[in-house]
């Protein structure tokens, strides 16, 4: 890549809570609230035993967790990406979206994909 000149952008997701935008990197390790995000995502993972783990520190997860955590319920968490979402943030945002009644997940990318209790609208 580096020879071809090509320039590989990273991923990153973004949330509005409160009129402020929260940008999430893959591998995050700066925002002042990760420890509460990860609990709720480790909270989230107990009752899912795929590959959760491998996907913790994807970007769509951590802006997913930290809506879940500030939104409040019944109001749709909007999720932005700059790049496509992997396959299993894909499968795992629709197994959010299933176990966590009144919640709409949205992600937004390119497009919009709409999930409610775990089912594409």
């Amino acid at each position: 890549m580096k020879e071809n000149k090509f320039v590989k952008y990273l991923g990153y997701s973004w949330i509005e809570v409160m009129n402020r935008v929260h940008e999430f990197r893959s591998g995050d390790r700066i925002h002042p609230e990760l420890l509460l995000i990860h609990e709720k995502l480790n909270k989230i993972g107990d009752e899912d035993e795929s590959g959760w783990e491998k996907l913790l520190w994807h970007s769509e997860k951590l802006a997913i967790a930290y809506g879940m955590i500030k939104m409040p319920r019944g109001v749709p968490i909007r999720v932005f990406n700059n790049l496509r979402v992997c396959r299993g943030c894909h499968e795992d945002t629709k197994f959010i979206s299933a176990i966590e009644k009144g919640k709409s997940l949205w992600q937004i990318i390119r497009g919009f994909i709409i999930l409610r209790k775990g089912m594409l609208l």
